[in-house]
């Protein structure tokens, strides 16, 4: 029931996700009144899919205190409990972020070695696509978890993105090691001391982002959410010049038409709609955050990254990697080192 035009949009992304996971099922938490008749008109999704009734649900005013106090009956605190209770493998929402990250870190809990969730999300670069973290569950972070978002990254990039042997880096205002605060230098030397897969570049830049220099980007949720909606600022500026470009003259209009094959194309390969759906990674079950202004084939695409995580066991492997990481030195010693 959650987002602008739900939960039209949700039943259709659901619909486009069965053409591509025919093997999937789905349960639809919200108002059956609204839903039913939009869902009788999709036979083949009917057959896989149930309605789970209920008349409450969280606003996009709700305060994420307000959800935990008032909505133990809302549509999104059910279908988180069906992930917990194990009725249902994920949760897809384009409702309330702040809800639904409370709610989630309430009901599904964090795993074992993880202090905090982070908000993740992938994104086209120059090389290919990148995952970073955190895009603003956590303002202030410590080395402990910049590390483990670090982890949390780099099982990502493995199990949805397909990366054997990932990059990571942590996002500084400069390379050398000596550059940023206390937190991302003591993170610095610990990720430096634990071997996970792929390799560790250490202090990467805001120009690194979009070149895809490390297919794992780490920093803490203040930087994170404006690195990213400075990236969502410059695409917009960039087409609003383009199109200004574009009706300046008849030629230039000319132009267009001759190369709007290639537009289609840089369109298609920028389009957010094909990278929606942030992860909320650390939680004790699969969760995924749609935007709330997507259409169907970004709600689709949000379901896919559900499924994505779900077959490829992210749960389990992050499990597996957080038992085998090596105890973090003390401050103390870093700095002795």
């Amino acid at each position: 029931m959650g987002g602008d035009n739900a939960p039209g949009i949700v039943i259709a992304g659901a619909e486009i996700a069965r053409e591509r996971f025919p093997h999937v099922r789905f349960i639809f938490y919200g108002d059956e009144r609204r839903i039913k008749p939009m869902l009788s008109k999709l036979e083949a999704l009917s057959e896989c899919s149930e309605i789970h009734h209920t008349d409450v649900s969280v606003t996009a005013e709700d305060k994420p205190g307000q959800a935990l106090r008032n909505g133990r009956e809302s549509s999104m605190r059910l279908a988180i409990n069906a992930v917990k209770e194990g009725n249902a493998s994920a949760i897809v929402s384009a409702g309330n972020t702040g809800a639904l990250m409370a709610l989630a870190k309430f009901v599904l809990i964090t795993l074992p070695g993880i202090d905090r969730p982070a908000i993740a999300s992938f994104f086209p670069t120059l090389r290919s696509e990148s995952v970073m973290l955190d895009l603003g569950a956590n303002v202030s972070c410590d080395s402990e978890n910049l590390v483990q978002f670090a982890l949390m990254g780099n099982v990502f990039a493995r199990t949805v993105l397909g990366v054997n042997n990932p990059t990571m880096g942590l996002l500084n205002v400069g390379s050398e090691e000596m550059k940023g605060n206390d937190a991302v230098r003591e993170a610095s030397a610990i990720l430096k001391l634990n071997k996970l897969p792929g390799h560790f570049l250490g202090f990467i830049e805001g120009h690194d982002i979009t070149k895809g220099t490390a297919d794992v980007i780490v920093t803490d949720g203040f930087s994170g959410n404006v690195a990213l909606k400075a990236i969502e600022g410059t695409v917009k500026l960039y087409s609003h010049f383009l199109r200004q470009s574009f009706k300046a003259s008849l030629l230039a209009r000319i132009g267009y038409l001759l190369s709007r094959p290639a537009l289609r194309a840089l369109k298609y390969r920028l389009d957010p709609r094909r990278y929606n759906g942030a992860i909320l990674m650390g939680l004790n079950g699969v969760c995924v955050k749609s935007h709330g202004g997507t259409d169907s084939f970004g709600f689709a695409n949000a379901i896919s990254v559900a499924i994505d995580m779900v077959t490829n066991g992210t749960i389990e492997k992050m499990q597996h990697d957080f038992a085998s990481l090596k105890h973090p030195p003390s401050a103390s010693d870093i700095s002795n080192d």
